[in-house]
């Protein structure tokens, strides 16, 4: 497949960009804000697309053409106000699934977050953000895309286990980002996971053996 990654420079955007170099099935394509990062994607076998998630629905349809999957990984980041995450969260996903049904690009994966389809379960703190991903969750599902949606839990930077819970509820936890990238390789051709959404944390279950793969 050729996959492009929407949050290529975010930290599982980048992981996410190891996994598939390494493990060689699918031609990558990275989708970056700044032309001057362009020469190290490219180093790294990685063919760079220049675009915003502020752009328009054709100019993110145009830097789409060609592609088969879509993995949405952007994120506005906590150090930014609530209007990037409305603009990045909510209606920068909402214009990429768009622009995915314009370039038909039929498969779409999206990082959600934890419980986002439970409001009684939103951390207070982060409410708008969670209200961010739910929406976006909502509207992916009202496609006809074959998507999937990964809630993962509390995310780290520890080294991945290889071993997962996934389940459409799930108690709260924590898994490392190695962990969701992975699952996100593994679950790309997978069309038992093609429109279906599932909370993520660590467990006990093989990452091959949660997906068949």
């Amino acid at each position: 497949m050729n996959v492009l990654i929407i949050g290529a420079n975010g930290q599982i955007g980048s992981r996410l960009i190891r996994q598939l170099k390494q493990e060689g099935r699918h031609t990558v394509k990275a989708m970056i804000r700044k032309a001057e990062q362009e020469n190290e994607l490219r180093a790294a076998g990685v063919e760079p697309v220049l675009a915003n998630l502020e752009d328009s629905v054709e100019t993110l349809a145009q830097a789409m053409q060609g592609c088969d999957a879509l993995v949405f990984t952007a994120g506005s980041g906590g150090s930014t106000g609530l209007d990037k995450t409305l603009l990045i969260d909510l209606d920068g996903a909402v214009k990429t699934m768009e622009a995915a049904e314009k370039a038909g690009v039929k498969r779409y994966v999206i990082v959600s977050a934890m419980q986002a389809h439970n409001r009684e379960n939103w951390s207070e703190e982060i409410k708008p953000y969670y209200a961010a991903k739910h929406y976006a969750d909502r509207m992916l599902e009202s496609t006809g895309l074959d998507y999937t949606i990964v809630r993962p839990g509390g995310l780290t930077n520890d080294p991945g286990t290889g071993s997962i819970s996934a389940a459409e509820n799930l108690e709260p936890g924590s898994i490392s980002r190695d962990d969701v990238a992975a699952v996100i390789a593994a679950l790309l051709e997978d069309r038992r996971t093609y429109r279906q959404a599932f909370d993520l944390t660590s467990g006990e279950t093989p990452i091959g053996e949660a997906f068949g793969v």
